[in-house]
């Protein structure tokens, strides 16, 4: 035996990462002769980038610098865009990156050896398992409704002395559903005001209810309520990596502490602030996109399938079992789409075409969810 294998053969991670699931990104499309591919996998943007935000990186050559750890003008032109205080925003790698930043700050291990509680629903962002186990907390899960909303008075209910932070996914990934103001709000008057309450809305340029929160209104009442958003969904700057939280400053100040450094990159942060002065563009793209999702949803009701309220760039089937078989299904019609284990099937919004060949695929399909 090499040395290297000696030293491979007793290298152990923490015994937290045996515990974790595995990010699953979405698969790209198999090949199928005589059909177009379309990945309806990773909720992604199927629109390129703004031409105004494609004409301002592609000279960019100032790589050789570091970004500036700030982002101070993206920081500033988000205060303007969301009339907050730029003090008030901490940028991040996508909104991930914001949310691992947060947690990193309020939850983990403590110096008494106990864990710090953090409270999800579920299903809901796949990652929240992960970035809550990477930091030493405990995740409180609590199931989502039959209609794939986040039950909120059980969430209430499982808080305790332990808790630090509470997750809260408006619209839901993968379900779709939001949270209304209503019931937003007398839940964060139900916590302590020492618990963290995230809003993440990184979906929010797509929702339509009119009864759905603002996080930013919340973060304007509460000063315990942080919100996340990002450029990847709405902006399709998804492989720049930008987001950001928006915090009071008692919480900012902290969070600047567990930024990482230099996450958001020159040409990132240039992007994101020409896709904000085009701002109207995006809004048109978003649109066609919500179009999309309407046609995709009145569709599959018309063929009787039963589809949680869709608000995010994405519809949801409770398929069950028959997750794992219907996926295989569309890959033979070289559509990619997300199945999660035996729970469901997320697709995701595309172009018209993907869209269309879905709704024959589901057309054809004999074992389609119903309401339970």
């Amino acid at each position: 035996m090499t040395s290297s294998e000696t030293l491979a053969g007793g290298v152990h991670p923490r015994p937290v990462i045996g515990r974790l699931p595995r990010y699953a990104a979405g698969k790209p499309p198999v090949a199928v002769d005589g059909l177009a591919s379309y990945k309806l996998s990773s909720n992604e943007n199927p629109l390129p980038p703004l031409p105004a935000v494609v004409d301002a990186i592609a000279h960019q050559t100032d790589f050789n610098r570091y970004p500036d750890p700030l982002s101070s003008k993206l920081r500033a032109a988000l205060a303007e865009f969301l009339d907050v205080p730029a003090e008030d925003i901490v940028t991040g790698a996508g909104s991930l990156g914001a949310l691992n930043q947060l947690l990193a700050t309020f939850a983990g291990q403590n110096d008494d050896g106990k864990a710090d509680e953090v409270i999800y629903a579920w299903r809901s962002f796949e990652a929240y398992p992960i970035s809550v186990g990477l930091v030493g907390a405990t995740g409180v899960v609590i199931p989502v409704t039959p209609d794939g909303r986040h039950d909120l008075e059980s969430m209430a209910a499982a808080v305790t002395v332990r808790t630090k932070v509470i997750l809260l996914c408006t619209p839901n990934n993968p379900t779709g559903p939001i949270l209304t103001t209503a019931e937003t709000e007398r839940f964060i008057q139900a916590v302590p005001s020492d618990v963290v309450v995230v809003i993440d809305e990184a979906y929010q340029e797509f929702v339509r209810a009119e009864d759905a929160v603002d996080g930013i209104s919340m973060y304007r009442k509460y000063p315990n309520v942080v919100v996340l958003r990002t450029f990847s969904k709405a902006h399709g700057l998804a492989g720049l990596r930008v987001g950001y939280s928006i915090s009071n400053p008692e919480l900012t100040q902290h969070l600047r502490v567990a930024a990482t450094p230099f996450a958001v990159s020159q040409i990132a942060e240039r992007a994101a602030i020409v896709s904000l002065q085009n701002y109207p563009q995006v809004v048109e793209r978003v649109q066609s996109l919500v179009d999309e999702r309407d046609r995709v949803t009145a569709g599959l009701k018309e063929l009787g399938w039963f589809v949680p309220e869709a608000q995010g760039n994405f519809v949801w089937l409770a398929m069950g079992a028959n997750s794992g078989e219907f996926a295989e299904l569309a890959a033979t019609q070289a559509l990619s789409v997300r199945a999660f284990g035996n729970e469901g099937v997320r697709v995701s919004i595309g172009e018209v075409e993907a869209n269309t060949r879905f709704l024959q695929l589901c057309a054809n399909y004999t074992k389609p969810p119903r309401r339970s």
